[in-house]
């Protein structure tokens, strides 16, 4: 009898040892003459147990871990190919609390299938959308992504279907789907972790996108930081023109849709859209003024719809299983699930897919357990390196686009960083300043110059040099970059440091020494 044995490749797990685990698991099992299958999946998410082994039981997957090299051994030894018990088992891996109280949508499938295997993704409702989408009109599918209420996952939470009907209105012959997979923020890895555990879901997402607006090719701007990704993606990519799910007739309709991965160089301002654009056109990542959007006038001239992963992976769904079964989750104006990425300093940091509506205490301590310290967690940022930094008074807001703007903060891509209590704010809010002075593209004098001038001001207010009279020409400056940068990240540089100010105002009256 063969038993099938799970172990992640996802960067995350291979970061703490996975590889060797999983050769150590193989050649274990070959020194017993025990027949194993070895399935190398995504994450699931939960990072404080990675590397987490998983076995195939007649009760289901059984879960251990964190598994070590040197736990090997002992786990063979203890029946854990039959789920037996062992210090390091978790149960069945569905019912891991945290795991058992998510609400997983777009990671239904990360972690629970083999991410290169195109029937492994069928047999898990793979593509299901794409079929329902083939049978409709464009006007139909744009419309079905409106009714779901989907916004952008990437930061500005634009709806979705509008910018899909802007597309699909032009009249241009050749028009364009781009990814924005080039997931800078600190603390963010959902787009990572759903391009290397799940990359069909992303190309059948792009694909509908393009049957939806009449554009024929796509590009997906990846980060170079991701190699497991990009990997990944191009052997999914492969497999799909194989078995006739990208080319130019797809299953035998005769519609068209290519698809290719480009690489970016490492800039942070490549994650502003058309900074991004002018990259895949070969050329300096520098944002463009505004308008012609786009959505209008995009990639090369041309029609094009900007998503990040995250939204165009969730489209799936929404064609499977219709606009009404998504638009039921959430609140508000907030529809469907967020992934939220809890990292920092956290207990359980990890990947958690909500409804919109649970509170940043709930997710902070239900889910995150506090803090990794044991200290109390005094701020949060939400949102990247430009989010604001939230006090532990206002951690009882619902996550939602509009509950997290009354408070002057944004979602952002959904990265949550904790801090605890020793943390000197007037020094994170230094940080926002010198970060968005080393990312600038340079192009508008705001962020260019204002983000420099912003760091001395901070040393100076640190410094005690006319503390009073740098904190309000710091305050004029954050109005200045606020309201005159041509892009998001010098406009949204003030946003973590004048939250600094009010929130943590005492840490701004101390001496640096």
């Amino acid at each position: 009898m063969t038993t099938t044995v799970y172990v992640p490749r996802d960067a995350a797990a291979l970061s703490v040892g996975a590889e060797s685990v999983a050769r150590a698991i193989a050649a274990e099992a070959a020194r017993r003459n025990v027949s194993i299958r070895l399935v190398r999946n995504g994450s699931r998410g939960l990072q404080w147990l990675e590397p987490l082994v998983e076995v195939t039981t007649p009760q289901g997957r059984v879960a251990y871990g964190p598994v070590g090299v040197g736990d090997v051994p002992s786990l063979f030894e203890s029946g854990f190919l039959q789920g037996a018990p062992h210090a390091l088992h978790l149960g069945l891996t569905e019912e891991i609390p945290y795991l058992k109280s998510q609400q997983r949508l777009t990671f239904a499938r990360v972690g629970v299938i083999d991410p290169v295997d195109l029937d492994d993704y069928l047999a898990y409702d793979g593509y299901a959308g794409l079929r329902k989408a083939l049978e409709m009109s464009p006007a139909d599918i744009v419309q079905a992504v409106t009714d779901s209420g989907l916004r952008g996952r990437g930061g500005a939470a634009f709806p979705t279907g509008i910018k899909w009907k802007t597309v699909l209105d032009q009249p241009a012959k050749q028009k364009y789907i781009a990814c924005n997979a080039d997931e800078g923020d600190s603390g963010t890895f959902a787009d990572r972790m759903l391009m290397e555990g799940d990359p069909f879901m992303l190309i059948e997402g792009m694909t509908i996108a393009g049957i939806a607006v009449g554009a024929t090719r796509g590009f997906i701007y990846l980060r170079v930081e991701y190699p497991h990704a990009h990997r990944t993606l191009e052997e999914a990519i492969a497999r799909a023109y194989e078995r006739g799910y990208l080319g130019r007739d797809i299953l035998g309709t005769g519609k068209s849709f290519d698809l290719e991965v480009r690489l970016g160089a490492g800039a942070y301002i490549c994650g502003e859209e058309t900074s991004m654009l002018e990259s895949l056109e070969g050329r300096r990542g520098e944002v463009r003024v505004r308008p012609p959007l786009p959505a209008i006038k995009g990639l090369f001239g041309q029609p094009t719809v900007v998503n990040n992963v995250i939204s165009l992976a969730t489209v799936p769904i929404i064609l499977h299983k219709g606009a009404e079964f998504y638009r039921d989750f959430g609140v508000g104006k907030s529809r469907g699930t967020i992934p939220l990425q809890v990292a920092g300093n956290i207990k359980r940091g990890g990947l958690y897919e909500r409804a919109f509506g649970l509170t940043l205490r709930e997710l902070l301590y239900d889910f995150g357990g506090g803090s990794a310290s044991g200290r109390p967690i005094r701020a949060v940022q939400v949102g990247g390196p430009l989010g604001a930094y939230i006090p532990a008074s206002q951690f009882d807001t619902p996550i939602d686009y509009e509950a997290l703007a009354s408070i002057g903060a944004m979602l952002g891509h959904g990265g949550v960083v904790a801090f605890d209590d020793t943390t000197d704010m007037a020094r994170m809010a230094r940080y926002a300043m010198e970060f968005c002075a080393i990312e600038s593209c340079g192009k508008c004098t705001p962020c260019r110059i204002g983000s420099t001038r912003g760091v001395e001001l901070l040393d100076r207010i640190m410094a005690n040099v006319e503390r009073e009279k740098n904190l309000q020409l710091l305050q004029e400056l954050c109005d200045t970059m606020l309201h005159g940068s041509l892009c998001g990240l010098g406009g949204m540089t003030p946003y973590p440091v004048q939250s600094a100010i009010k929130h943590f105002p005492e840490d701004f009256m101390r001496t640096v020494q």
